[in-house]
């Protein structure tokens, strides 16, 4: 009894993180931010990755709100893929999920590997924006 009441909780707990995860990313679309000076915030993920979808959440949320005190955040353009997507991956030298990175034009200035909180992930972006 014991052991399904902890394997009911775990798809709970599991439930609670999952979300839809899909390939947003699109090279001629990166590229045309990229000409444009915009900035480009770039997720991995990877199937049943809890960590994936906290990052993902806070992501969403940014884009949702578009600006945070007194930074805009709707001149990003948001992606992500499937770290399993070896082109994409090795084309960003990705190794691992929840990886988070944020280009200015062509120039990547921040990367980060398991960032999940909001704090943070909010903090990376102001600051690259105000850089």
């Amino acid at each position: 009894m014991k052991k399904i009441l902890i394997f009911i909780l775990f798809l709970f707990a599991f439930n609670a993180n999952a979300m839809e995860k899909k390939t947003t990313f699109d090279k001629a679309l990166f590229e045309k931010a990229q000409s444009e000076g915009k900035f480009i915030v770039i997720s991995s993920w990877i199937e049943y990755c809890g960590s994936c979808a906290n990052q993902m959440k806070v992501l969403q949320t940014a884009k949702k709100k578009g600006e945070l005190s007194d930074i805009k955040f709707d001149n990003i353009e948001y992606f992500s893929f499937d770290v399993t997507d070896r082109n994409i991956a090795d084309s960003f030298n990705v190794l691992y999920q929840t990886t988070l990175l944020i280009f200015k034009g062509d120039e990547e200035v921040y990367r980060s590997i398991g960032e999940t909180t909001e704090d943070l992930i909010y903090k990376a972006l102001k600051t690259s924006i105000k850089s």
